[in-house]
């Protein structure tokens, strides 16, 4: 396990949908809203953007997710968007994500690297192992509403502890 790198992590997913739709979903509100957040806030110099307008280099978010209270929302700035294949934004203590879509194999592929990422116990537990563990499901839930629609996640506040939420 000493060789481990605990600041860093990749999840990589095939989806056969268009990369300019999964894209999309990562770069609007609607987008995010359809898979990952049960709200997504993006922000221009202070503005909410529409639900399908792309979020730019500089924008900022507010996310809340399904089975948990508003409390625990995040904060962040999107660090790169080319209104294409490639978006990466601050996320918290837990590190920057970039998220590149691109094709291999005659198939689309979302690739998320999830990077500095503390390095202590904290980090290792919360943020390597849950954010890991979590990107996991979301991914998936992504594919299950590109391909066919079905949505995973728990929208029901009062089941605690789930994989789904």
């Amino acid at each position: 396990m000493s060789d481990s790198d605990w600041s860093r992590f990749t999840q990589r997913i095939n989806i056969n949908t268009p990369i300019q739709k999964l894209y999309n979903a990562f770069a609007t509100r609607a987008g995010m809203q359809s898979w990952f957040l049960r709200m997504s806030e993006y922000k221009r110099q202070g503005d909410l953007l529409a639900d399908h307008e792309l979020v730019k280099e500089g924008d900022t978010y507010t996310w809340l997710w399904f089975g948990y209270p508003d409390s625990t929302a995040e904060h962040g700035e999107i660090s790169k968007a080319n209104d294409k294949n490639e978006l990466q934004f601050t996320f918290g203590k837990a590190g920057n994500v970039t998220v590149k879509i691109y094709e291999q194999h005659y198939e689309n592929i979302v690739e998320l690297t999830q990077e500095n990422i503390p390095t202590d116990d904290e980090g290792k537990k919360n943020w390597y192992v849950g954010c890991s563990n979590g990107w996991v499901f979301y991914l998936a839930n992504l594919k299950s509403i590109m391909e066919g629609g079905i949505d995973l996640r728990n929208k029901n506040i009062d089941l605690q502890s789930m994989l789904n939420a």
